[in-house]
């Protein structure tokens, strides 16, 4: 029997870009249509590589409870009001220097299988060239009592936890959050495999 040895990828074996073809019909970056209740927000995003290059063709994706604390899916059987006109989804791609930008309500407290209040936070799926498998992470927003409690937060190195944390900006009146995503080397963004 003959047996082939293990072969690592290399870089012309990647996947993508094929975002543009698959998924842009499907962009959607106003996450929170109108008339849904909560504090609006818009959230101004970064993603860089290893060396700090931006990262032009990737697809963010993010998922959100609304104000009250409930999301948009069939799965959430939490008795809490749930608008019309929230989506709680949204697909975003990065532009040619790596940024992003999406608008939302900020969302409410959702509380895990054991009735623990998670922080108000945003999943976010990361997609892009070279990357077989997507990435998921956390963003979760600046002075919120609940950072200091919540189980998932909780779990990342204290010196790490800053690379989940928004960053409040001031643009044109609406409360603006930044965050930007580092891929790799010192300042990478914690990543988690749920």
């Amino acid at each position: 029997m003959i047996t082939k040895p293990f072969m690592p990828a290399t870089t012309w074996q990647t996947v993508g870009p094929f975002f543009s073809i698959g998924l842009e019909r499907l962009y959607r970056a106003d996450i929170a249509g109108a008339g849904v209740d909560g504090e609006r927000i818009r959230v101004a995003g970064r993603l860089l590589d290893g060396d700090y290059n931006p990262i032009p063709d990737a697809v963010v994706e993010v998922w959100q409870a609304n104000a009250h604390g409930k999301y948009a899916h069939p799965g959430d059987t939490q008795d809490k009001p749930l608008e019309q006109g929230f989506r709680g989804f949204g697909r975003i791609a990065t532009d040619d220097l790596g940024e992003f930008r999406f608008s939302t309500v900020k969302p409410g407290s959702v509380l895990t299988q054991s009735g623990e209040p998670q922080a108000p936070h945003l999943v976010v799926s990361l997609m892009m060239r070279g990357l077989l498998r997507g990435l998921v992470t956390r963003a979760y927003f600046p002075n919120e009592g609940l950072n200091a409690t919540d189980q998932v937060l909780q779990c990342v190195p204290p010196a790490r936890r800053s690379t989940l944390l928004l960053s409040s900006l001031v643009e044109n009146d609406v409360p603006t959050f930044g965050w930007t995503i580092h891929m790799q080397g010192p300042s990478e963004t914690v990543f988690f495999d749920f």
